[in-house]
């Protein structure tokens, strides 16, 4: 397998990978080669049968591996991690891969994601990625978290490993876009109030957008709501979330690094999407 990219995401799915016996060659700080070393990148593209990237599109919204790398594609198994930002704003309703795309904040991220598609890759649509050190917990923990006065707003979220299990579900699987996301959208409210209780802490007082003083990115985070669907994913993939809700992913979080803190589970109600 060859990473273009190896980040947060896709450090977990190579060490899946390296797991199950497979050589992984990347790119990115931490990988074993420079994207712009194209003799070393494009010989190790020709001994890789499986190419995934999760290079996001640059500030001309040109995806720089299919820019770059694309022609030296052909006739491999392609993998895309992709945003379901794509979607846009549904007001809170849910969708599904049959959505239209390319209507929201991530318009070059839609691009490059039908670019892929067209190239025959499966075409991973991630929202938002929490795990080990990059949770509520940490939020919680140094300060930094919030909760915002919006009514209804919803968000999906999936854990970093449930992404590495679905794309190797997807190894043999047909191309496609598939939403890889746990089972339960909720507001980012509720995820920091569960962060708090795991963490004994009281939450942070409930803010105006305004009195937040988030970042552009962070304020554009609460712009879009939607209710993302995964039936696809488990129906073609065989796949199902180990953490289908962010009570048991917060929950296992916590243990391996606060055991006496461990709380017994509260009754949770995961859906069937």
């Amino acid at each position: 397998m060859f990473i273009f990219g190896l980040g947060y995401s896709a450090k977990f799915i190579a060490a899946a990978l390296e797991a199950r016996g497979w050589e992984v060659v990347s790119t990115g700080r931490e990988g074993t080669l420079a994207f712009d070393d194209e003799g070393s990148v494009r010989l190790a593209l020709a001994d890789s049968s499986h190419v995934l990237s999760s290079v996001p599109p640059s500030g001309e919204g040109v995806d720089p591996v299919l820019d770059r790398y694309g022609a030296t594609l052909a006739g491999k198994w392609l993998g895309y991690l992709s945003s379901t930002g794509v979607y846009g704003d549904c007001g809170g309703a849910w969708v599904d891969e049959t959505a239209p795309t390319g209507k929201g904040r991530r318009t070059a991220r839609a691009e490059c994601d039908a670019e892929w598609l067209a190239q025959g890759a499966r075409v991973f649509r991630l929202p938002g990625i929490y795990g080990p050190g990059r949770s509520a917990l940490e939020r919680v923990a140094e300060g930094k978290a919030h909760r915002i006065a919006i009514q209804d707003q919803v968000f999906s979220r999936v854990h970093v490993a449930d992404i590495a299990a679905g794309v190797l579900s997807a190894l043999d699987a047909p191309s496609g876009a598939y939403n890889l996301t746990d089972d339960l959208p909720a507001s980012q409210n509720a995820v920091i109030e569960e962060a708090c209780r795991l963490l004994g802490l009281v939450p942070p007082p409930m803010q105006s957008l305004e009195e937040a003083n988030l970042s552009p990115m962070a304020r554009a985070f609460y712009s879009e709501n939607r209710r993302v669907a995964n039936r696809k994913a488990k129906l073609v993939l065989g796949w199902s979330p180990r953490y289908p809700t962010f009570y048991e992913g917060l929950r296992a979080l916590n243990a391996t690094t606060n055991p006496a803190s461990a709380r017994t589970e509260p009754a949770t109600a995961s859906g069937v999407h």
